[in-house]
């Protein structure tokens, strides 16, 4: 079950919200974990038993760091257990069989693939209890005796299958003591409401566009001009797609009382790739500094270990993404980009025009995000290979094809900016206080009308 579907914005929500808010505030996270387990068994009933057996054993490993505090190398080792167990969880599922293909091409090797569909969100839920043990250890965060409170962290269905990544110690006292206003829930409700029309009005209307130019790559009739509005079709549906989610995610916790921290700063107006990557995704560029950058030592001890630290960082991001020699070359293909810009390209930038800086950080992501989007490395090469010279420049279809989306791109680049944010601003309070429900109620419905009336209605981080 996804947000932007009928079944969750007309049957599971107003449900779950009746169903939480006339509960007692004492049972209120009880609630909580039976609708989120709930959730996540309607597409795979069978993985609750993951979901349980992952409460179990760092709920347990958590007391443990507790108990054994004054001893340290206990402590450490306990946190280590948790680690490895959530590791294994995660590299059972999701890298078994990328990791039994490529050892069997090994010759007299042979490990068989299991075919094991992989449990939805495994990525986000196995980094987020992760980061449970550690803070507790690090006295980050105290440790949580209420098995039941422990279970709503881990399951809690706004941020469970895509983020953002949430931090034990970011929600630990609203796990506790959280508060539940008319405000809140208002300022969730406008959240959502502008998360969903980012992700069914702006992601949707430009993915079909993606789809098209990578048939044309099939098919050989891709041209340099096609393959980079392809790019572009992708690289704004990726942002509207994921980001919308986002911020659905992040209303819908503010409504129950959560506070999440941010996910995305508007990442397509950077002017460098190492301020992208402070922009997008930021959960996740968070939890690898902050678990495996610096207790890998940082920059902290010379320029060799500073460069071997960037690149098993982004080896594991882009790994993490998914199981497949694409995102690996991802992550290792921007760990370049940033290894360039720290020791080779830093001088230089500072005397760029923010311009071309911006231009330059906007083609290396875009290139980045073909890298993602196609898994076959073949069909890759030849894309970007048209892209930068290896087709013809133009054609009278991708003439047809512009006017078809130029009003499109128009709103995705605005969209993009800070522009809306700030014309809001501007805005006397009382035209915000007329404007926000009529504003809400035409997004909701336009948003249903969309999903009543199309097919096309992919999350692309859903898979992760």
């Amino acid at each position: 079950m996804i947000f932007s579907s009928l079944t969750f914005l007309f049957a599971y929500l107003p449900l779950t919200l009746a169903a939480y808010f006339l509960t007692s505030l004492r049972w209120r996270n009880l609630t909580l974990l039976l609708v989120s387990l709930f959730f996540y068994g309607w597409g795979e009933p069978v993985y609750i038993t993951i979901m349980f057996l992952s409460i179990l054993i760092d709920y347990t490993h958590g007391l443990l760091v507790e108990k054994y505090r004054d001893n340290d190398k206990k402590a450490r080792w306990f946190v280590a257990q948790s680690v490895i167990f959530n590791l294994l969880l995660l590299g059972f599922f999701k890298y078994w069989d990328f990791l039994a293909a490529n050892l069997s091409l090994i010759p007299g090797i042979t490990v068989p693939q299991l075919g094991i569909p992989l449990p939805i969100g495994i990525s986000f839920f196995t980094f987020q209890t992760m980061s449970y043990t550690i803070d507790v250890y690090r006295k980050d965060a105290p440790v949580q005796r209420n098995i039941i409170s422990f279970g709503a962290f881990v399951t809690m269905f706004p941020q469970l299958i895509a983020g953002p990544i949430v931090k034990y110690k970011t929600v630990a006292e609203d796990l506790n003591h959280r508060v539940h206003s008319t405000e809140n829930f208002a300022l969730g409700a406008r959240r959502f409401c502008v998360g969903l029309a980012k992700k069914v009005l702006l992601a949707n209307s430009i993915g079909a566009l993606w789809d098209a130019q990578l048939a044309a790559q099939g098919a050989g009739t891709l041209t340099a001009a096609g393959g980079w509005m392809g790019l572009l079709a992708f690289g704004f549906q990726i942002y509207f797609d994921f980001s919308g989610y986002s911020d659905m995610a992040i209303g819908l916790g503010q409504i129950f009382g959560f506070r999440f921290n941010e996910n995305f700063d508007h990442p397509y107006l950077s002017t460098s790739v190492s301020e992208f990557w402070r922009r997008w995704h930021m959960s996740l560029t968070s939890w690898f500094r902050e678990y495996l950058y610096i207790p890998l030592g940082g920059n902290r001890g010379g320029t060799v270990k500073t460069l071997r630290n960037i690149l098993i960082v982004w080896f594991c991001t882009g790994f993490w993404h998914g199981a497949s020699w694409n995102f690996i070359l991802w992550g290792l293909y921007f760990a370049a980009w940033l290894i360039l810009e720290k020791y080779v390209l830093r001088n230089v930038l500072d005397k760029t025009p923010a311009a071309l800086k911006h231009l330059y950080t906007l083609i290396v992501v875009f290139v980045g995000w073909g890298i993602f989007a196609m898994e076959d490395l073949p069909v890759c090469g030849a894309y970007l290979a048209a892209c930068f010279g290896g087709a013809p420049l133009w054609s009278a279809l991708d003439g047809y094809t512009l006017r078809s989306y130029a009003i499109t791109f128009g709103i995705l680049i605005v969209a993009s900016t800070t522009l809306g944010v700030r014309g809001w601003a501007c805005l006397p309070e009382k035209a915000k206080k007329v404007l926000t429900p009529v504003l809400m109620a035409l997004s909701l419905l336009i948003c249903t009308a969309y999903l009543v009336d199309g097919s096309y209605n992919p999350f692309l981080y859903f898979r992760f």
